[in-house]
């Protein structure tokens, strides 16, 4: 009988992982996280050798009102540091990165400073495929500041073939260290995920850049899709502790750092600021797998509606939304 390899007891070296808990849970309580709480994700994601945490979101004060939305919705330098304080990678081994939304969300040309005067190591810009050549420039504007930067291009799951060759093929002209999947809406399966993982990987192929994942949770997925692009060759993955994030979540970064084998990663300091941090907010919040998400999911639809659902009189009226869902379609 032939032997088998089980490249799953070994590690690929060149896999980054990056936290996304603090920009990504931001979506579930208006970014109104505390410094304590934020610096506690922070030592803990250093100490576990995590290789990226994404601190919050570069928006723009006009646009999210500090009177409704805390300072990571930001992220100015004196409030970064007064959690962080004077990060560097060299002290700590670990790059810290916010994301600037293409479009009207971010006032990027005057928010995002020269990155010798920030904490800042990376920006990871966020668009539409329609808000590709702004993000084009975003990233360009970023790199000449001195950042690493990254291509999120989101709610790939509605987007034509035809429309993701052509933003793949501007992306492939950019700075961008890592072009990432993002299944906003938790609606791709595993097929979906290598058909997309290889294309992109094809469209860069020659320019020097990653593959990324950042996966949902709406139809319980998010780490099985996460390891199924790491399996073909995606070099950056993101998570969340406890899966932390707008309606369903993400892929729980404490399951896929087992998953990952590196010896570089300690799983016991995300374990504890779950215990400490997550989730005394998992009793104020909602987030995770329920059937609402579940039911957007299927139907590729943003979870918005999911979302105001469950916030209702009648959170659990499961055929009640899935019939409103079905007659809106």
């Amino acid at each position: 009988m032939k032997e088998e390899a089980a490249p799953w007891i070994t590690y690929r070296p060149e896999l980054k992982v990056l936290d996304c808990t603090i920009r990504d849970g931001g979506l579930v309580n208006d970014s109104q996280f505390t410094d304590d709480q934020v610096r506690a994700v922070y030592e803990a994601c250093v100490e576990a050798g995590l290789d990226y945490m994404e601190i919050g979101y570069k928006n723009d004060p006009e646009v999210f009102s500090p009177d409704k939305f805390g300072a990571w919705r930001h992220c100015h330098e004196e409030d970064m540091r007064r959690a962080v304080g004077d990060h560097s990678f060299k002290s700590t081994g670990m790059k810290l990165c916010a994301m600037a939304d293409a479009g009207a969300k971010s006032n990027w040309e005057k928010q995002i400073i020269p990155a010798k005067d920030s904490v800042l190591d990376m920006i990871r810009v966020a668009c539409y495929v329609h808000q590709i050549s702004e993000a084009a420039d975003m990233l360009s504007h970023c790199h000449e500041l001195g950042y690493e930067t990254c291509l999120n291009i989101m709610a790939i799951s509605i987007v034509q073939d035809a429309e993701i060759d052509q933003v793949l093929k501007i992306a492939a002209t950019t700075p961008a260290l890592a072009v990432v999947v993002v299944d906003s809406y938790g609606n791709l399966y595993r097929e979906q995920i290598d058909y997309l993982v290889k294309k992109y990987a094809k469209a860069v192929e020659g320019a020097g850049m990653d593959v990324g994942i950042h996966a949902h949770n709406n139809l319980q997925l998010a780490f099985a899709n996460t390891i199924e692009a790491i399996i073909l060759g995606a070099n950056r993955a993101d998570g969340t502790l406890l899966g932390m994030g707008r309606g369903a979540g993400n892929c729980p970064l404490e399951i896929l750092l087992g998953f990952l084998r590196n010896p570089k990663f300690d799983l016991r300091p995300i374990l504890k600021v779950i215990q400490d941090v997550i989730l005394p907010l998992r009793e104020q919040y909602d987030w995770g797998p329920s059937i609402p998400y579940n039911i957007t999911g299927q139907m590729n639809q943003h979870p918005r509606s999911a979302i105001q659902y469950r916030g209702g009189d009648t959170p659990d009226d499961y055929l009640g939304f899935y019939n409103q869902v079905v007659s809106d379609v």
